[in-house]
């Protein structure tokens, strides 16, 4: 019997047993370590990397954004998913994110497609590719009626996922099409069509990674569909600037004056998940820069022991 987050997994044939065994590997990233992952990302900051977090708004001049609560940041070495180091500013601050929570979209969908209400067709497939990787909002709105508002409202408070919680002052919330149409259903809290705090989508790239969204098989599925994003600016205009190698797994929001953008970032043998949300008509170029320090910092930073696996 093997547990993963509230499912149950029988499996009677060493054959299944072996390539769940593959599978979980992949997902949790590399051998030589056995992992005994933790129920779920904790509020608890690593002291190192929670300095280095603090310097970096100094160094690029965000302290007062951060203060004022017009920027929120998650960061997560994740390279040992049984340990991860957390640092952050502002994670529980609801903020408008604009298309980010298209990720919440896509976990619907998969739930779906777990309870064969859907069906994973190439064309679903690159329906869902379209709306994560080019942000389109006619793909969004596509599969976000398949998927049902309000089961997708239900999903995202379930005690499973928590990914909208009113203890944490709310999280991930799709709560509108993306169109010009009115809301169906604003976020309790804030009143918001589609919101976020970096904490809850920590939470989501954190269990996406461990293979706790849906099921194994099911988030490397997603994992996939957030790979090679088409639009290229805030996080990946930054990190491919000095990185061109890294791969990132990834989705961002803009209108108007508020950026966000969300990923997890796999270069050099680490692993990091990065979230940052601000409200300023600067906030792209906020998190093109911050992309960069951040990632400098989880190197520096690195447990020695680690270092170089």
């Amino acid at each position: 019997m093997i547990h993963i987050g509230n499912n149950v997994v029988l499996m009677k044939r060493i054959k299944g047993i072996i390539r769940l065994s593959i599978i979980l590997t992949l997902i949790i990233g590399g051998t030589g370590y056995a992992y005994r992952l933790p129920a779920d990302l904790t509020e608890t900051c690593d002291p190192v990397l929670q300095k280095g977090l603090e310097q970096c708004l100094v160094s690029l001049n965000l302290k007062s954004a951060a203060q004022d609560k017009s920027l929120s940041i998650v960061l997560v070495d994740i390279t040992d998913p049984s340990s991860p180091r957390m640092a952050y500013v502002n994670p529980n601050e609801m903020m408008y994110a604009a298309s980010l929570p298209k990720i919440a979209i896509l976990l619907g969908a998969f739930e779906r497609i777990a309870n064969g209400e859907m069906t994973l067709d190439p064309q679903t497939q690159e329906t869902m590719a379209h709306m994560i990787r080019n942000s389109s909002n006619q793909a969004a709105n596509e599969i976000l009626n398949r998927v049902g508002k309000e089961y997708l409202a239900d999903l995202l408070q379930s005690s499973r996922y928590r990914l909208y919680d009113p203890e944490k002052n709310g999280g991930l919330w799709v709560g509108k099409e993306y169109s010009k149409s009115g809301a169906w259903k604003r976020d309790p809290l804030h009143n918001l069509s589609h919101g976020a705090t970096a904490l809850q989508v920590a939470r989501f790239y954190y269990m996406l990674q461990t293979g706790r969204l849906v099921s194994p098989e099911l988030s490397l599925q997603m994992k996939s569909i957030l790979a090679d994003p088409a639009i290229k600016h805030k996080f990946v205009k930054g990190l491919k600037s000095v990185h061109p190698d890294s791969r990132i797994y990834r989705k961002s929001g803009t209108w108007k004056q508020y950026h966000s953008d969300s990923a997890i970032i796999e270069h050099e043998g680490r692993r990091y998940i990065a979230v940052a949300l601000a409200k300023s008509d600067q906030g792209g170029k906020w998190l093109s820069d911050l992309i960069v320090a951040m990632d400098d910092l989880i190197f520096k930073s690195a447990p020695t022991d680690l270092a170089h696996n």
